[in-house]
C-alpha cells in the first residue's frame, strides 16, 4: 500500500483483461473480429486532415450520433457516445445505480460490473443463472433493487434472450433502469433497441470493437430514452468533455456505413463458430448454445486448466477464468477457420500424446 493513494484503493479488486501476448499466437481469448474493419475505415485513416488534430473534437459528437441513430432507427437526442463500452458502462453505473439498494446483476456475466460496484461503493446483489446457463429473468424481483444490469448474449456463457423476453422483464421493471448490454448482439441476438420508446427505463449499451473490427479504436454507445442519456452527459461533462477523437468517429461513420461488409463478417463468424461447436462435442466437450462470437465450452477428458494450459503451449490462447462456478470451462473466442481447425487439431490429441 502506498501512503499517497487515497483510502479505499487498497481494497480495489481491479478487472484483468484478456492476455495480450509479445510473441506471435493464435488470440482466441478476448473475443476480438478475425476480419479487418470496413474498406471505408482504411480510407479514413490514409486521408484523414491532420490538421484537424489541432482543435478539440466535436464535445457532442454528433455525426456518430446522428449516423447511430439513422443505424438503428432512433432520435440523436437518443444516443450517447464514450472511448469503449467500458466508459459507457462505469458512466451509467454512476448516473443511474449509486442508491440505497443494491444493483442486481446474474452470478456469471461481465466480471466489469462488480469492479464498477465496488469502485462507487455499491451494493451488489449476485443472482445464479438457472439450470441451462441463462440469465433468469424471471427470478428478477420487481422491487427492492437500485436496478438491473446484465449483458445479452451474456458474458462468458453466450446466450441470448428473445426481445419478447425483454419485454416481458421490462413491463415488471418501470421504477428502475434495466441496462442491457448488447457488446455481441451482432452474433445472432435480438438487439432491445426497438423497446425504448415504450420503456423509458431501458439503456442499450454497445460497441464496435467486437462486429465491427474497431477494438484498437475504443468506441462505445448507448441508446435510451432523452431522459438517461442527459444523465450521461452529465457524467461525461463531470469527467472528460470530450470522449472520442475525430479519427475514432469518422472511422465509426465509415463501418456503419458499410453494413454489407458488416452483415458478411458476422455471418461467417457465426458459420464458423456452429462448425466449431460441432467439432468440441465430438471430441466430449460440453459446449452451450452461443448467439455471441465465442463458445463456453468444457472439457470432459481433461480439467480446463490442463486444455487451457495445453493449447497454450501450442500457441493458442483461450480464456480460463480459475474461479467458482467456472473453473470447469474455457471461453473460446471464433477465429477464422484455420485458426479454429489449429484449435481443434490441438484438443483432438489426447493429453499425454
Amino acid at each position: 500500500m502506498s501512503k499517497f493513494w487515497s483510502p479505499g484503493v487498497e481494497a480495489l479488486t481491479p478487472y484483468v483483461p484478456g492476455e495480450q501476448p509479445r510473441q506471435r499466437m493464435i488470440k482466441l481469448n478476448t473475443n476480438e473480429n478475425p476480419y479487418p474493419p470496413a474498406k471505408g475505415v482504411e480510407r479514413i485513416l490514409r486521408h484523414f486532415d491532420i490538421d484537424t488534430l489541432r482543435r478539440y473534437p466535436d464535445p457532442t459528437s454528433i455525426a456518430l450520433r446522428e449516423a447511430l441513430a439513422h443505424e438503428h432507427g432512433v432520435k440523436p437526442e437518443q444516443v450517447f457516445v464514450g472511448n469503449g463500452s467500458d466508459e459507457v458502462l462505469a458512466f451509467a453505473f454512476r448516473a443511474f445505480f449509486c442508491r440505497s439498494e443494491p444493483l442486481l446483476i446474474p452470478e456469471h456475466t461481465y466480471s466489469f460490473y462488480p469492479v464498477y460496484c465496488q469502485l462507487y461503493g455499491l451494493e451488489l446483489k449476485k443472482l445464479p443463472l438457472n439450470e441451462r446457463w441463462e440469465v433468469a429473468l424471471d427470478q428478477l424481483p420487481a422491487d427492492g433493487h437500485g436496478g438491473i444490469a446484465f449483458a445479452n448474449p451474456n458474458a462468458p456463457t453466450g446466450h441470448a434472450h428473445e426481445r419478447s423476453a425483454l419485454q416481458g422483464l421490462l413491463e415488471r421493471q418501470r421504477e428502475r433502469v434495466v441496462l442491457i448490454d448488447e457488446a455481441y448482439a451482432g452474433f445472432g441476438a435480438e438487439s432491445a433497441v426497438p423497446l425504448i420508446d415504450e420503456f423509458p427505463n431501458l439503456l442499450v449499451t454497445g460497441t464496435f470493437s467486437k462486429s465491427r473490427s474497431l477494438a484498437g479504436l475504443r468506441i462505445g454507445f448507448a441508446i435510451g430514452s432523452s431522459e438517461l442519456i442527459e444523465g450521461l452527459e452529465r457524467i461525461k461533462d463531470s469527467f472528460n468533455s470530450y470522449p472520442l477523437d475525430p479519427i475514432a468517429s469518422a472511422a465509426a461513420i465509415a463501418s456503419l456505413e458499410d453494413g454489407e461488409h458488416y452483415q458478411r463478417c458476422c455471418k461467417a463468424i457465426m458459420k464458423t463458430r456452429q462448425h466449431t461447436h460441432e467439432a468440441l462435442e465430438t471430441l466430449g466437450y460440453t459446449v452451450l448454445p452461443s448467439k455471441s462470437n465465442f463458445l463456453f465450452a468444457s472439457p470432459s477428458q481433461e480439467s480446463a486448466a490442463a486444455a487451457f494450459a495445453r493449447l497454450r503451449e501450442n500457441g493458442i490462447l483461450v480464456r480460463y477464468f480459475d474461479r467458482p462456478g467456472l473453473s470447469d470451462w474455457l471461453r473460446i473466442s471464433i477465429g477464422n477457420d484455420e485458426e479454429m481447425k489449429a484449435l481443434v487439431d490441438v484438443l483432438r490429441h489426447e493429453p499425454g500424446q
